[in-house]
């Protein structure tokens, strides 16, 4: 028995005032993918694309492990994409086989009268084959089960987006500064003055 589930989750960061703007943080996506997945679960494919390896996940009676490929990139703007290219299902071979992921994402920066927000949306749609013992079960409760399974991976996303994207952005707008004041001491290096009596 083939069912679709679906989920979505917005969300909407206010910026601090920094000296360098966040659309030059935002042009290092691999910094994003590192600000909203814990580093022990993510294994860099190539520049741009990302093994993420999820938590356990409880659907009803089964646990899963999804690791989803995801490609990660950024507009010269500073906005920011994210897709999945595929997904593998550890524990059961059975719903591995029959599993689909689709992931896509954006986050843009946007000028206000007030400042620099963020703004961005995440889809995760998810078609999967359900095992026999499913079959029983009425389809509004396994869709019921499954977008809110979804909905609450989104929300665990935006949570951690939420509170480690500043904190990030400070992080390397601190030790861009820091770069920039030793790269300029190094250029002009403060000659010692000498006090001849």
């Amino acid at each position: 028995m083939s069912t679709k589930f679906t989920a979505f989750q917005s969300v909407e960061i206010a910026v601090p005032q920094q000296p360098i703007p966040i659309q030059h943080y935002l042009r290092q996506p691999q910094r994003l993918v590192y600000a909203l997945v814990d580093p022990n679960r993510i294994q860099p494919l190539a520049d741009d694309i990302f093994r993420l390896k999820m938590r356990p996940l409880t659907f009803m009676s089964l646990s899963i492990q999804p690791t989803v490929d995801m490609k990660v990139w950024a507009e010269s703007n500073g906005k920011i994409h994210l897709r999945s290219q595929g997904c593998e299902i550890l524990g059961i071979e059975y719903i591995n086989q029959r599993f689909n992921l689709n992931l896509k994402g954006h986050l843009s920066p946007s000028q206000f009268r007030t400042g620099t927000r963020l703004q961005g949306r995440a889809d995760l749609e998810v078609e999967v084959e359900l095992p026999p013992p499913f079959f029983f079960t009425p389809k509004p409760i396994l869709e019921t089960t499954g977008n809110g399974l979804l909905k609450s991976v989104l929300l665990t996303i935006k949570q951690r987006l939420l509170h480690q994207l500043i904190v990030d952005y400070r992080r390397w707008v601190t030790l861009q500064t820091q770069k920039e004041q030793l790269s300029s001491d190094e250029q002009n290096p403060d000659l010692p003055i000498l006090n001849i009596e």
